[in-house]
């Protein structure tokens, strides 16, 4: 092996899938009454999410959480109680309507509820990943060609292929797709990059 190059293939795909971070809070004088109001609280959430057709499958509890608050330690002002899930939102389409809706729905359970976070997916990234080794695949080639032409020695056959760890995807906002659709939330475009290490020899 003469050449080894690692080359380089992003493209943007446009995520359908929203993962929900949302809660209640509540607090009260005794434990067991926060215990019960947040229990209370969360069904509720868990109701409403599933009225705004999230599956009961796609609804996972990531936090249940009782202790107490302090005055002036050891005097105990509240007891706070918390539970939390986590929500997928499937087929939210590019303007994301639907991921609106669910969070107004989550908004409208009550004032113990909280909104702590969402991020946009991809429910399948095979094909993005797929256009993406080709264009990694191709860049590594350029790349060889022209080390081989400065090197003044023909390219050979290629004798190594190594994908590399993906870059991490960062979410790009669409300023104007929200404009356009009035939404809170946007998905934006995902790029999906894939390095790959090619190995050549010379003819």
């Amino acid at each position: 092996m003469d050449i080894t190059v690692v080359g380089e293939g992003s493209v943007l795909a446009a995520p359908d899938t929203l993962r929900l971070y949302a809660g209640v809070e509540v607090r009260r004088s005794s434990a067991a009454d926060a215990f019960e109001a947040a229990r209370a609280a969360a069904a509720r959430l868990t109701e409403a999410l599933g009225r705004a057709g999230v599956a009961a499958r796609d609804v996972t509890t990531v936090e249940l959480s009782l202790g107490p608050e302090y005055e002036a330690y050891p005097k105990v002002a509240a007891y706070r109680a918390a539970q939390g899930v986590e929500a997928v939102v499937r087929d939210v389409g590019p303007y994301a309507g639907r991921a609106d809706h669910v969070i107004d729905t989550v908004a409208g359970v009550g004032e113990e509820a909280r909104l702590n976070g969402v991020a946009f997916e991809l429910s399948d990234p095979a094909a993005a990943l797929a256009e993406a080794r080709e264009r990694a695949f191709r860049d590594a080639a350029a790349k060889a060609a022209q080390y081989a032409a400065l090197a003044g020695r023909p390219l050979g056959r290629v004798v190594s292929v190594s994908e590399l760890r993906e870059a991490p995807p960062q979410p790009m906002r669409a300023a104007a797709m929200v404009a356009e659709a009035g939404a809170s939330v946007s998905p934006g475009m995902r790029p999906v990059t894939v390095f790959v290490e090619v190995g050549y020899d010379f003819a």
